[in-house]
Formats: structure tokens, sequence, C-alpha cells
């Protein structure tokens, strides 16, 4: 079997990375905490030395890990997502590992939320008739707009995949990723437009890890079914074959939305968001 390191093992998506391809593959684990039933090494990714270990005699690496506590935090995602990201490229380049899987996030593209003349905002606050409106889909060949550090910091480490592939040739695969969940489906209004199941998000990765040698660079956007989303994921299905199962719309959603759930400083720019809402 392929030799795999999961490096964010102990977090949900690295998790469900080990417990449901360890069946197809070796696994190991990169984490600051100890994860049970594979290898572990312990150590932070921000510290190239201490991470080298964990990357000998390994096959293809899925990078999970990363800082999800504070979205405003600089130093914490300089850390984990910039430097952090750079030592596991660089790790598995020294090592001679065949391919990272990189787990990209969506948040690489919601400031396409913030534009007045398009309606993506409007379907995330849940502001849509019971028909959400025809639109044309936000592509992975669309420029990267993030709201966020930690969706900025996920561009870079897209951008930072494309130079390694370039001058080391090393196979970068980077996945979007949409919300991936604890309860394993929506709970928000907000959620309902980029809801990605546990067996969607799995399906995804292991069609990563399957591509050829040969194909050195990509970006694939992933999210389960839903009436509003608006990425497009013809690539994802065209390149890896991949079509969701899982559905949003199959959930019952309690809260019924609002701008607060896709801008995070609403309360300053409330009288935007009411301005933007009588116009449309």
């Amino acid at each position: 079997m392929k030799k795999i390191l999961v490096t964010g093992a102990s977090g949900l998506i690295g998790g469900l990375v080990v417990r449901r391809l360890g069946h197809k593959y070796e696994m190991s684990a990169l984490n600051r905490r100890p994860v049970e039933g594979i290898p572990c090494t312990r150590a932070d990714i921000a510290d190239l030395d201490a991470i080298m270990p964990a990357f000998s005699g390994i096959d293809m690496v899925v990078h999970m890990a990363n800082y999800l506590d504070d979205m405003t935090s600089w130093e914490m995602h300089l850390r984990a997502g910039i430097i952090g990201t750079r030592n596991v490229y660089e790790a598995a380049r020294l090592n001679g590992v065949q391919r990272v899987v990189y787990g990209s996030s969506g948040d690489t593209m919601t400031g396409y939320e913030y534009d007045p003349d398009l309606p993506y905002g409007a379907l995330a606050a849940g502001k849509y008739p019971k028909t959400p409106p025809r639109m044309p889909l936000i592509s992975h060949r669309d420029p990267v707009r993030p709201k966020s550090l930690y969706g900025t910091c996920k561009a870079f480490g897209e951008a930072l995949g494309s130079q390694y592939s370039d001058c080391y040739d090393l196979s970068i695969i980077c996945i979007r990723l949409g919300a991936v969940l604890p309860e394993d489906r929506p709970q928000t209004r907000r959620q309902v437009s980029s809801y990605l199941s546990h067996a969607d998000c799995i399906d995804v990765v292991d069609k990563c890890l399957g591509l050829p040698p040969s194909h050195r660079f990509d970006v694939f956007r992933a999210a389960s079914r839903s009436s509003c989303r608006w990425m497009d994921l013809d690539h994802t299905r065209e390149v890896l074959g991949w079509e969701p199962t899982g559905d949003a719309d199959t959930f019952e959603v309690g809260d019924s939305g609002g701008w607060h759930q896709v801008i995070p400083d609403y309360v300053e720019r409330a009288e935007l968001v009411e301005r933007r809402d009588r116009d449309h």
C-alpha cells in the first residue's frame, strides 16, 4: 500500500481521512497531539527540522493541519498557514515525496459575497426567494477573493504549491473544501450554500490521491449538492470523475440566516448591507 502522511490527523478532516481511508493506504500522522492507532510524529509544522523525520519513506501527504480558532490572528495564521505550509512542501521535496494533497478552502473565494452586483452574499445569508436566482457560478479560473486571513493564507498555499510544482517537479493538488461539520449537516443558513458531507469530502481526497503521477498541479472545488451553491464543480467532475452524493437541501435548518453570518464586521457595515437589501 502507498504510505500516506496526514498532517492535522487529530482534527475533523484529518481524522476522517485516517479512519475512512486506512484500509487503502498505510497511514501515519504529523500532529502536535498524539493520534491513536497509527504511527505519529509529534511536532509543530512551523519547525522544519522537527517535522522532517515524519516525511521519510512517505509516498504522498494529505496536508490538513492549520489554525482555526481565530480568523483575525495574523501571528497564528502566519505560523501555521504560511510558514507551516511552506515547511510541509519543503519537507516533502527534500524527502522525495510524490504528491501533496493540500486542504485549501472555499474561503479563498468568499469575498465575492461582498459584491453588491452579485447574488452570492444574499444566498449565503439566506436572503433569497423560495427558488434561488439563476446565476453564473464562480469557477477555479476566477481570481481568488478571500475575506479572512485564513482564506488569504489558503490562497498563498495554493500559489506556493504551483511554484513548488513548477520548480521542483512535485505534484501539488489543492482542494477548496466546503464546510465540513462535526454533525455532518448544516446547522446555520450560511452553511447550506457551502456544506460538504463527510462522505463527499473523503471521496474527493481519495480521488486526488489516485490521480496519475503526471498530474502535477490543480485546484478543485468540493461541495455537496445545494440549491444555493454558487461555486462551480464542473472542473472537479470532469477531471476527477467526482460527483457529490450529500445534499444540504435535505436538512431542516432552524435559523433564519442573516448578513451577520456572512459579513464578520456586520455591525460596522450594517448601513451598507441594509442599503444593498433595499436596492435588490
